[in-house]
This record gives C-alpha cells, structure tokens and sequence, in this order.
C-alpha cells in the first residue's frame, strides 16, 4: 500500500471550499481530472456507501468513513462497479481524505490517499490536477 499527500493553498474560505469539492455541479467539473463525466450517487453521511461513476456507469463505491463539515471528509473504498455491478476488491485500508485547513490565507487543501501501488502513478498524475480546479473554482465562483 502507497501513503500519498497533496496539498494546495487555495484563497477561500474553508466552506466555499468544501461546497466546491461535494457540490453536485462543481464536483461534476473537478473531477474531470480523473475521468470526464465523473459523479457520485448516494449521501455523504458517515456510515454510508457512497457510489462515484463515470458516464459509462463504471466506477467504484466506497463507505464514508468520516465527515466533518468544512474540515474532513474520508472515504473508505470497498470495490469497484463494472456496468452497475458491484464486485468487492480487497484492497485492504484504501482510504481518500480531503483535510481543510483554516489559515489567515484562506485554506490549506489537504489529499491524502492509500492506494494500491498499481494505481499510484494514476494518482500522481490526476490529483494535482484536480486540487488546481478545485482551487480555481472555489477563488473564482461568488
């Protein structure tokens, strides 16, 4: 397993942060970086199983391991969904957390990823890019 972290400085406060990154819309635009058409089905409480897909209903679900408005948000991913199906992976501790810091500038945006090593170079690529829309949305929007 692969510990990764990105960070960006993004000047806004930390709930229009937070709007931009689980927004319906605004999640829909930064997560182009992974996969064009991206979304999520399902609720963001802690406990629940979320579902994030691409336009051909392929993705990966997940259980929303922590959720503390404005602050954290940590999934715990469970298995992926090939045309709607679920098919559990044992992937072990596979976490994605997004950890909003507070600062005089605004916000330090925090990604943290356990990741299998197969998919780290995806990761170093993607991630970066779409903590700078991120960035872009939440300086940019009223």
């Amino acid at each position: 397993m692969e510990t990764l972290s990105y960070e960006i400085e993004i000047n806004a406060s930390p709930e229009k942060v937070w709007d931009v990154l689980w927004g319906e819309i605004t999640y829909r635009q930064w997560t182009t970086a992974f996969t064009e058409g991206s979304f999520y089905q399902g609720t963001l409480e802690e406990g629940s199983i979320v579902k994030f897909f691409d336009p051909n209903n392929n993705g990966m679900y997940s259980q929303v391991e922590k959720n503390i408005p404005h602050k954290e948000m940590k999934f715990l991913h469970l298995g992926e969904i090939y045309d709607g199906v679920e098919s559990p992976q044992d992937w072990g501790e596979a976490t994605e957390s997004y950890i909003l810091e507070e600062n005089e500038d605004g916000t330090k945006l925090k990604g943290e990823i356990q990741t299998p090593a197969e998919f780290k170079e995806f990761f170093e690529e993607k991630f970066p890019k779409a903590l700078g829309i991120v960035k872009n949305l939440s300086e940019n929007q009223l």
